[in-house]
This record gives C-alpha cells, sequence and structure tokens, in this order.
C-alpha cells in the first residue's frame, strides 16, 4: 500500500488576492497597447454587452495537426457593440510618478441626455444643466472662446505624448433597459500629437462603429467582472480537496490552518469568503465574425441554405434580440448576460503565419436557448408543423 506525496503545489493562485466584490461593475483598462509612431492613428479599446452563448461548425485550419481539414464544433460568445461617440480628448504628461492629466478639451457641440446621467446620482431630481456653458461656447463661439481653445490645443501638441479620448456607448440604441451610458477613455495609437488631435476632431460628433476598431480573426482581449457566487466555502473558493468521508465536524474543510506560533492564521490559508463579481481580463480571444446591425444574413454562412439572423429563435435568455453591431468571439466571456465588456487590442503579438490562418464557419446555431430547440428559424417551424 503506498502513502500520499508529502508535498503538493497549492490550491488557488495568491496573484488574486484580495477576493472581494468589485467596487465597479464595469472592467477597467490598466494598460494599453504600446504606441508606435510609424502607424496610422487608430483608436485600441471599446465597449460591448454581453448576449450569450452558441456554437458554430468550423474547418480546422491548423496543417501538422491530425484535425487539419476537419470540421470541429466551438463555442463562441456573441457580444454586442453598439456605437461610440467620441465628445472629447485628454492630454497625458509623463512624470516620473507616472501618466498626469494635463489638459481636457470637449471636441463636441452637444452632450447627450444618456452621456450627462453619468454626473448625476438621481436624474429627475436634478436641474439637469451639466456642460450647458460648454454647450453654449461651442454653438455660439467667441473670440475668447476661440483663442481659449487654440491655446489648450497648442499646449497638448507641445507637452503630452499620450492622448486619449473619451466616448460613451449608445447604450439607448440597443434592447437593455439602462439609460445611462458608459463612459470609457480610449488610447489613441499611432503618429504625432498633432497628428493624434486632427484624428480625433475627425471623429467627433460621428458614430464609430465596431468595424473601424476591430477587425475579423483579429487577437484581442475582454475586460470585465465575473458573475458572482455569494459567500461560498474553501472547497468551491479554492479548490482544496475534500477530506476523507469519517472526518469530524465536516469535510469541506481545511484540516490545519497552521502552527500554534505564530498565534495568527495566515493570509496563505484558504479560508471561506466572498465568490465572484471579481475583475478580471482574458486575453487573446479571437474574433470569428463582426456582424452589422442590418444584415439578413448575420447569422447564417455560405453553406446554410436560408438567411437568418444572430438572434436564436426566442431571442438570447435574460438578454433578447441583438440589434446592433456584434461581435462573435471564440471561447467564453466572464460575467452574466447583459454585462458590460470592455474590449481591447491585444497587448501581445501574434506571428503572421498564425493570422494567415483561414477561419471557415460552415454553420452557427441559432435554435432556441430556452429549451432543446432543432429548429434554426421560424419558417422552418411553421413547415415542420404543416408536414406532421
Amino acid at each position: 500500500m503506498s502513502h500520499r506525496k508529502y508535498e503538493a503545489p497549492r490550491h488557488g493562485s495568491l496573484g488574486f488576492l484580495p477576493k472581494k466584490r468589485c467596487r465597479r461593475g464595469k472592467g477597467k483598462i490598466k494598460s494599453f497597447p504600446r504606441d508606435c509612431e510609424n502607424h496610422p492613428c487608430h483608436l485600441t479599446a471599446s465597449i460591448g454587452f454581453k448576449a450569450g452563448m452558441t456554437h458554430v461548425v468550423r474547418t480546422m485550419d491548423k496543417f501538422g495537426s491530425k484535425l487539419h481539414g476537419k470540421d470541429v464544433v466551438e463555442a463562441v460568445t456573441v457580444i454586442e457593440t453598439p456605437p461610440l461617440q467620441i465628445i472629447g480628448f485628454i492630454g497625458y504628461i509623463k512624470t516620473p510618478k507616472g501618466l498626469r492629466s494635463f489638459r481636457t478639451v470637449w471636441s463636441s457641440t452637444t452632450f447627450p441626455e444618456e452621456f450627462k446621467r453619468n454626473f448625476y446620482k438621481n436624474w429627475y431630481k436634478s436641474k439637469q444643466k451639466a456642460f450647458q456653458k460648454k454647450q453654449k461656447t461651442k454653438t455660439e463661439p467667441t473670440d475668447f472662446s476661440i483663442f481659449e481653445d487654440q491655446k489648450i490645443k497648442f499646449q497638448i501638441k507641445k507637452f503630452c505624448p499620450i492622448i486619449r479620448c473619451i466616448a460613451f456607448s449608445k447604450i439607448s440604441k440597443t434592447g437593455l433597459k439602462q439609460k445611462k451610458a458608459p463612459v470609457l477613455e480610449i488610447q489613441i495609437n499611432g503618429g504625432d500629437t498633432g497628428q493624434k488631435i486632427t484624428f480625433v476632431e475627425k471623429l467627433s460628433q460621428k458614430e464609430v462603429s465596431i468595424s473601424d476598431i476591430f477587425k475579423p480573426r483579429e487577437i484581442i482581449d475582454a475586460i470585465g467582472i465575473t458573475k458572482g457566487k455569494g459567500f461560498q466555502g474553501v472547497i468551491k473558493r479554492w479548490g482544496v480537496t475534500k477530506l476523507p468521508r469519517k472526518t469530524h465536524r465536516g469535510a469541506r474543510k481545511v484540516a490545519c490552518v497552521g502552527s500554534w506560533h505564530p498565534s495568527r492564521v495566515s493570509f496563505r490559508v484558504p479560508r471561506a469568503g466572498q465568490t465572484g463579481f471579481h475583475h478580471r481580463t482574458q486575453i487573446n480571444l479571437q474574433i470569428y465574425r463582426i456582424g452589422k446591425a442590418l444584415d439578413l444574413n448575420s447569422g447564417s454562412t455560405e453553406f446554410d441554405l436560408c438567411t437568418k439572423k444572430i438572434t436564436p429563435i426566442g431571442g438570447f435568455p435574460y438578454y433578447g434580440n441583438v440589434k446592433e453591431d456584434f461581435l462573435l468571439l471564440k471561447g467564453c466571456v466572464m460575467g452574466s448576460k447583459k454585462r458590460q465588456i470592455t474590449l481591447r487590442k491585444s497587448l501581445s503579438q501574434k506571428s503572421q503565419n498564425f493570422l494567415d490562418k483561414k477561419i471557415q464557419l460552415k454553420f452557427i446555431d441559432t435554435s432556441s436557448k430556452w429549451g432543446h430547440g432543432r429548429f434554426q428559424t421560424r419558417d422552418e417551424k411553421i413547415n415542420a408543423k404543416k408536414v406532421d
């Protein structure tokens, strides 16, 4: 009879401590991709909302693998991405202690209600006068206001190597009930400071779609908040091994929480507590498809006999219909339905050999997600009933 080893790797990573509820309900970008002046100016991030999951059938393009040329079934996540509107930009100065915001320029002449709601705790009890003076100076400019704007832009060009635009997602175009639009600072990479400012001013008061930021087959990162699980024990929270069945006072515990001295429990010992609703970043998610809002074939492929949209029969459970542009990402994405997902260009660079691989989708499942659906469209279901 053998015995177990006396040493084993620890259960759970200490790199994610403290495991507590996130203060914000949205993902925060803590670092942007490295800037390069030789590239043309471009945006590096966007905002989306998790609609749900489905599965696709595609032909594997992986030379040398036994699956090369064969059909594989893969899980995919649908993320609805309404257009962004850029309303200003911020210039940042590099200091020994990190970046410091230098000047903010509001380039928009109109500030929609869904954006202004971010500056009030109770919209209906407030006077709703946010940005009123700024809007007046933009619509009825004076010599002084024009001079001030030119002065600030000159200072930003002179001192600020980093430009980040202020954008908000047009959440009112989706089927979500939320009225307050999420706001995001998006770094502009490529070109010098003057070119970046010109790039922002061209985009201001225009709708920026997801296809202007990301391309199919591109590798991106998703930042968001995981599903909340509440207060959980050490087995679920840390993945430690259950004790034998006959253990006194329960088996779903840690047997020894430490030595007599030092007379306190170390932070390295697994303990029960909050699980889920943590801020996490998923890296290297591949875009399989960028769908358009008005495209009737957004859920069909060249192998399908009928046209169908990406929304399954009966809508995505607890989300509804996808009304705007969307991304089809390989695999799963953190968070529950309707949760805001911040999408960012990948920090790591993939080889050209990887990016050249074909993604040939043969089938996208649009059957009902409420039950064991077998019909891909409503017409198919009606015709099947007529035959019966």
